[in-house]
C-alpha cells in the first residue's frame, strides 16, 4: 500500500487524519532534525496500521514534508 504522508513537524501532539483515501496528515512533536522527525512517524504509521516499523519505507520526500510512504501490509 502506497500513502502519501504531509507531516507537520513540531506540533504539541502526534496525531493522524485522514485526508483522503490514500492521503493523510500527520503531526509529530519530534523536530526535522537528525531524522527525528522521520523516525516518529515510522512509529506513529506503525501503530496506526498495526504493523512492525521494518513494515514501512519513504519511498520518496526524506527531506520534504510531503512523503510517499510504503506500507507491506503481509509480510
Amino acid at each position: 500500500m502506497i500513502v502519501q504522508v504531509k507531516v507537520v513537524a513540531g506540533s504539541k501532539l502526534t496525531s493522524i487524519e485522514k485526508e483522503g483515501p490514500n492521503a493523510f496528515r500527520v503531526r509529530l512533536k519530534a523536530h526535522r532534525e537528525k531524522g527525528a522527525a522521520n523516525k516518529e512517524l515510522i512509529q506513529t504509521l506503525a501503530r496506526h496500521f498495526n504493523v512492525r516499523q521494518s513494515q514501512i519505507k519513504i519511498k520518496f520526500g526524506h527531506r520534504s514534508s510531503t512523503k510517499l510512504i510504503e506500507i507491506a501490509l503481509t509480510e
